[in-house]
């Protein structure tokens, strides 16, 4: 991977957006995963893209990836024990299928470690498909640890996630 600029979307870039959370749809779809299989949520992406928190990552001029990053913490999976307000976010990653396999998405994470840790954050963390092993494996491999399942019958999302920042100082003691 080489020359990726990650930038915050602007609200005129929400189909990109869009486009880059359909390809994922797809692509999930065509392996039997039902994760995101819904219209992308249009109406939080706007919010996302008007608040700074939706970045695009470009390489060589061209889109090929999206994440979110934010201070939400979804109260139905993060309790107060876990202290919300330690940690940023990530929501909607997707990188594009031309690009996968190069190194992008784990480069968007270590990004967003950095941008947690400039904010004196000490943990990234995240939501991620409750039956979605590739998916966990592959946080694991970017060395995010599974803290445990929200199993509720509503969401279909519930592994949650976490790893240290990078710069963030130890909190162990």
């Amino acid at each position: 991977m080489k020359d990726l600029l990650v930038r915050a979307g602007r609200p005129d870039e929400l189909d990109v957006v869009e486009a880059l959370l359909r390809e994922a749809s797809a692509w999930l779809a065509s392996r039997n995963i039902d994760q995101w299989q819904y219209p992308p949520h249009r109406d939080r992406i706007t919010e996302a893209l008007e608040r700074g928190v939706c970045f695009l990552a470009f390489e060589d001029g061209k889109p090929i990836a999206t994440i979110q990053v934010d201070n939400f913490a979804d109260p139905e999976f993060w309790a107060p024990e876990d202290r919300p307000d330690t940690a940023l976010y990530v929501h909607r990653m997707a990188v594009t299928r031309a690009a996968v396999g190069t190194g992008v998405g784990s480069s968007l994470l270590d990004w967003a470690s950095e941008r947690a840790a400039a904010r004196d954050k000490h943990w990234l963390r995240l939501d991620a498909w409750k039956d979605n092993q590739a998916l966990h494996q592959f946080y694991k491999d970017t060395d995010f640890t599974l803290l445990r399942i929200v199993d509720l019958p509503q969401r279909r999302s519930g592994a949650l996630f976490q790893r240290p920042t990078r710069r963030a100082p130890d909190i162990s003691s």
